[in-house]
């Protein structure tokens, strides 16, 4: 559905494709209403006449209308408008991702801060498939950078880290992500045959952004929609998304894409959750409530010994202190986790005391949603 900027109304509409201006429609839309923005604005490439491969064949390079500036005095108050407009729509928590190449990243950056955004991570996109540099006299330009940054230096900003971490086979996401461009059948063509989009984004890099740093239902808004690879992805996550796009090709192809999408099904949007989110649970709550009873002895996995005491701290041979002070000092380590560390004794079993702690957060979740536990 495509929507004129006339056509607005007071409240935010989801999941369209708006006609217009990016600063304008921007600045029509209500304030602290988006949970997250991506823009994937113009790369301002000042390029000087053709590029041409080794056997003399034309390069289809950028060389667009909407990708040309008179100076870098116009392209950076271009970038501080819609930065500020970007900004304005942004929720207290809201974040922004921008991508660009060597040409504008930098200056991107620094329009970022100056317009009090909270810089929280660069990312390179190392390019798996880039094109080569046909006349040899620079590097080839394998990658891109993403800048990912919060509303304000104290924004409470979504960050899926744990599902991050699954994401890549158990591992820490690192901020290098090797992702090829788009090619094959991932490349929207127009009716000529001939790339839909030059500066096309693969979905692969979209769904690590939106996984990362939204959540299933939040807003995610792109002001430079192109052919849609934001909302196509935030669609499929169950996100919802406003694209703005000023050309009517790009549009055109744009809503044809996201007809084709399907949501993925509530059961597959479901993420590995933070640890950090889960509600606390103090030791002490689980002598008090009898799960273990004071003198109760818990076991290390080295077979050290130490007794509950009635205020949920341990005693062991030579320490006294809470679950984990007295794990880190028999292991020598300068920090332990105690829930993970310790172990009770059950029909002659061994038991993690983390078990106990996940019974009493099942009971708060259920007091919660009204559920039976």
């Amino acid at each position: 559905m495509v929507t004129k900027m006339t056509d607005m109304g007071p409240a935010l509409q989801r999941n369209v494709v708006l006609d217009g201006d990016c600063i304008q429609v921007m600045n029509s839309l209500p304030a602290g209403s988006v949970d997250l923005i991506f823009a994937d604005p113009p790369y301002n490439l000042q390029l000087k006449g053709d590029l041409h491969r080794p056997d003399n064949s034309l390069v289809d390079a950028v060389d667009d209308h909407w990708d040309q500036f008179a100076s870098f005095a116009a392209y950076d108050k271009f970038t501080r408008d819609w930065l500020a407009a970007a900004k304005r729509l942004l929720k207290p928590n809201g974040a922004i991702w921008v991508i660009g190449s060597y040409h504008n990243i930098f200056r991107l950056g620094s329009a970022l801060q100056d317009q009090g955004f909270w810089l929280l991570n660069d990312v390179v996109w190392r390019k798996s498939n880039p094109m080569p540099n046909f006349r040899g006299k620079r590097l080839t330009n394998a990658h891109e950078t993403l800048i990912w940054a919060s509303r304000d230096e104290d924004a409470k900003y979504t960050f899926n880290y744990e599902a991050l971490k699954a994401l890549n086979d158990g591992v820490q996401m690192r901020s290098d992500w090797v992702l090829p461009i788009c090619t094959g059948h991932e490349r929207i063509k127009d009716g000529n045959g001939d790339k839909a989009h030059p500066t096309q984004k693969p979905e692969s890099l979209l769904h690590r952004v939106l996984l990362a740093t939204t959540n299933p239902g939040d807003i995610v808004l792109d002001p430079f929609f192109g052919t849609g690879t934001t909302g196509a992805v935030a669609k499929m996550l169950g996100r919802d998304y406003i694209g703005i796009e000023r050309e009517p090709a790009y549009r055109m192809v744009a809503e044809e894409r996201l007809a084709r999408v399907r949501r993925f099904d509530a059961s597959a949007l479901e993420i590995t959750g933070s640890k950090r989110s889960e509600p606390r649970v103090p030791f002490g709550q689980v002598v008090e409530r009898g799960m273990l009873r004071p003198g109760e002895e818990l076991f290390s996995p080295r077979g050290g010994i130490a007794k509950v005491r009635a205020d949920g701290t341990l005693i062991g041979a030579d320490i006294k202190g809470s679950i984990h002070q007295v794990g880190a000092h028999l292991e020598g380590a300068p920090s332990c986790n105690g829930w993970t560390y310790w172990h009770f004794k059950r029909d002659g079993k061994m038991i993690p005391i983390d078990i106990l702690r996940q019974q009493i957060r099942a009971e708060m979740e259920a007091d919660q949603t009204g559920r039976p536990n």
